[in-house]
């Protein structure tokens, strides 16, 4: 079996890359361990923690706000079993879709573990042991990442949980424990808490979502302890031990202070993920990991020619959406275009509700800088639209430079925020000013004069609503 390119691993960016590879026609193999294509994003990621959040804000609004808007109906209850039925349904549906994709667009799946014999020649063992032997011009490496798990607390899949485990629970957490304040922490604990659960973060850096602007964080906090979130900010977990049914968790303050533990029926360890290159046989080609990762030079080749990595197993964030930017960047440097990533503007999202997105510096990044910089800011409690919807926690902020007004970075929290960050990519794009963007017609009522607002706010501190 000869092909032009192979690609190892069904993910966003590896999937991605094989269409693109497929359409410049290029003769494309896709190998992947599992029997479902998708990786992680769309079969323990991404898109069922998506359906989850939806759901369970579902059953909040009913229980907390239809009151209010004049819908009436008996208290609603929970059934975690179609909700995760539902959660099922939704990655079928978008696995079954990728699987159209690789037909409509003549690729090739292999299903087993892809391993190098050498650099242009692959086998693929099957479950049952058998061995597809594959020979190829390009590799494209995109085997995504796993749950780290702590050093001293491993993953015993019952009680510790990664989230893996988080997306199917049998059962609604009494208290569900969740190590880590970051992305994936914030998310599913925003969904066991809107659905009933107890939940307490404990999170080792001062911050919520300590990547992302430290606005976004504060707000964040204050936003989610409205659900009846705990939070243990600036702690280091010490042990962490399954007794049963329970699960003891033990921190002390980074700084020093009083030692704390904590006990619940479920402890959720969300402190990264890491590179997943198992199996792969990255040896026999003479590639060697740089803490973890596979290295690779500015456009996406690793030590060997023939053979590039793209998306969680390389530098970078680890955010679907870059490996599909890297896959297809790679695909159309196979044939010889010269196709450009601007990683500054790869945004980032969380998908609780408010919702926050980011994309560009932070305050902190500029500062560290040195860089002369402007503030704008507007709150959503100042907009029609949100207090229509009763939308009102959340603010838009935007980072312009103070000599030429650029905008440098926008950071939303509030209502669809993820998909306002759309605007702030495009400005930035095209190196629009604040100005620019204020001087833009924004539909009234929407969430997106917000954006109008703190750019008026950043270019001459002249908001019209506020």
């Amino acid at each position: 079996m000869q092909y032009n390119v192979t690609v190892i691993g069904s993910g966003p960016g590896g999937y991605v890359a094989a269409i693109r590879c497929a359409q410049l026609g290029f003769k494309t193999a896709i190998i992947e361990k599992y029997n479902t294509l998708g990786g992680t994003c769309l079969n323990v990621g991404c898109i069922p923690s998506k359906a989850l959040l939806d759901s369970s804000e579902h059953f909040h609004n009913a229980t907390q706000h239809f009151a209010e808007h004049g819908i009436d109906i008996a208290p609603p209850k929970v059934n975690l079993t179609q909700m995760i039925k539902r959660k099922g349904d939704v990655v079928k549906a978008n696995v079954d879709g990728i699987a159209y994709l690789m037909k409509k667009n003549k690729i090739e799946v292999h299903t087993g573990v892809g391993s190098f014999v050498d650099k242009n020649t692959i086998n693929v063992t099957a479950a049952d042991g058998k061995v597809t032997t594959l020979t190829t011009e390009k590799v494209i490496i995109a085997t995504g990442s796993k749950p780290t798990p702590l050093p001293f607390a491993p993953f015993d899949k019952k009680r510790i949980i990664s989230s893996t485990e988080a997306l199917e629970l049998k059962e609604i957490p009494k208290h569900l424990i969740v190590i880590g304040g970051g992305v994936i922490g914030m998310e599913l604990g925003s969904v066991y808490a809107r659905i009933g659960s107890k939940v307490t973060v404990v999170e080792f850096l001062d911050s919520l979502i300590p990547t992302m602007d430290g606005t976004m964080g504060k707000e964040l906090q204050k936003s989610t302890k409205k659900l009846g979130m705990d939070f243990y900010l600036g702690h280091k977990v010490t042990a962490v031990e399954s007794k049963g049914k329970e699960v003891v968790v033990k921190a002390e303050p980074k700084n020093g202070g009083t030692a704390l533990e904590l006990k619940g029926d479920y402890c959720l360890v969300s402190i990264g993920r890491r590179p997943y290159t198992d199996g792969l046989g990255l040896e026999k080609v003479g590639i060697t990991l740089d803490k973890g990762r596979i290295p690779v030079d500015d456009h996406l080749r690793t030590t060997v020619d023939t053979i590039y990595a793209i998306g969680d197993v390389v530098r970078g964030a680890m955010l679907a959406h870059k490996a599909e930017e890297e896959g297809v960047c790679v695909a159309e440097q196979i044939a010889g275009q010269k196709p450009h990533i601007n990683y500054l503007l790869i945004p980032g999202v969380v998908y609780t509700w408010p919702e926050v997105a980011s994309v560009g510096y932070t305050e902190e990044q500029l500062k560290e800088q040195g860089r002369v910089y402007k503030v704008g800011s507007f709150p959503y409690k100042a907009l029609g639209r949100a207090r229509a919807s009763m939308d009102t926690d959340g603010l838009v902020k935007v980072l312009a430079d103070k000599q030429t007004d650029e905008i440098l970075g926008m950071h939303i929290i509030g209502a669809r925020a993820a998909d306002m960050i759309a605007a702030g990519v495009t400005a930035m794009e095209f190196r629009a000013s604040a100005e620019d963007v204020a001087r833009m017609s924004h539909a009234h009522p929407t969430y997106m004069e917000a954006v109008k607002e703190a750019c008026l706010a950043a270019t001459a501190n002249r908001p019209i609503h506020m």
